[in-house]
């Protein structure tokens, strides 16, 4: 059975809606309105070999944060849509992701328990038209909403591009080996018998 989540989200702010597939191919069908978030999302669709779609329409005029914020909601939720009791799954996962002289740690636990740990410095503020304070807001409102566990730790690094998008691509990385299907685990892979 292949694992689908959705999510909507309609405020006076934005309008968000998100699909994530798990068992996915890496397709990737974003529109946020921003560019350099379109472009990590699309890192995380083919590096986790997840398909994603999200259509946002946010108060870009303001600026970017709740578009941002938003688009990481919505695709918590859907991934945790996708994922139900998280019978059978891994459960951890942790990855490095390399890009150029950037290395980023990703480590993940679908625990049920929402919590990020941001590691993550840039000296650059802005990326074209994308402010790099955003990365954070975006990880921590996914990882609330999905209900997952979430550790970004920057190992090294120096350009702000590289950082940020080894960041998206070892979350990727790590959620994949997380939500994979382990063969010998046919429950929900806790003592406490709930992922919830």
């Amino acid at each position: 059975m292949i694992r689908r989540g959705h999510a909507a989200r309609a405020t006076a702010e934005t309008r968000v809606e998100a699909a994530w597939t798990i068992d996915g191919m890496g397709r990737c069908e974003v529109s946020t309105g921003i560019p350099f978030l379109d472009h990590m999302l699309a890192q995380v669709a083919r590096h986790g070999r997840f398909d994603l779609t999200v259509a946002a329409a946010g108060d870009l005029a303001v600026d970017a944060h709740h578009t941002v914020e938003d688009a990481g909601t919505a695709l918590g939720r859907a991934l945790r849509d996708a994922l139900g009791a998280g019978a059978g799954i891994r459960r951890y996962g942790s990855a490095y992701a390399p890009l150029d002289e950037a290395l980023v740690l990703a480590v993940v636990d679908v625990s049920g328990r929402p919590f990020l740990h941001y590691g993550v410095s840039v000296t650059r503020q802005r990326l074209g038209a994308y402010d790099t304070d955003l990365t954070e807001e975006f990880f921590r409102a996914f990882a609330m909403n999905a209900g997952i566990t979430v550790h970004l730790m920057l190992v090294h690094g120096r350009n702000a591009h590289h950082i940020v998008e080894a960041a998206f691509k070892a979350l990727a990385l790590a959620l994949d080996r997380a939500t994979e299907r382990d063969p010998r685990v046919e429950d929900v892979p806790s003592t406490k018998g709930t992922l919830s």
